[in-house]
């Protein structure tokens, strides 16, 4: 699944420890998700939205029209 959390992340100028601690998650399972090799689960994906004040649909996308 491709997202934009890398892109949300660096325009505030958050490290992946800094994000990780803001979502109550390890450094590197937001590396998993930034690089695609893990997909967020439901409450997380939405912990994340809120966060970034987004929809989930608007940080992630599933390739499917």
């Amino acid at each position: 699944m491709n997202n934009r959390l890398k892109v949300l992340r660096a325009e505030r100028n958050w490290s992946q420890a800094e994000l990780a601690e803001r979502l109550d998650v390890s450094r590197q399972a937001v590396n998993a998700i930034e690089t695609g090799k893990h997909d967020p689960s439901l409450p997380l994906a939405f912990r994340i939205a809120r966060l970034f004040n987004l929809s989930i649909e608007e940080i992630f996308d599933d390739g499917h029209a």
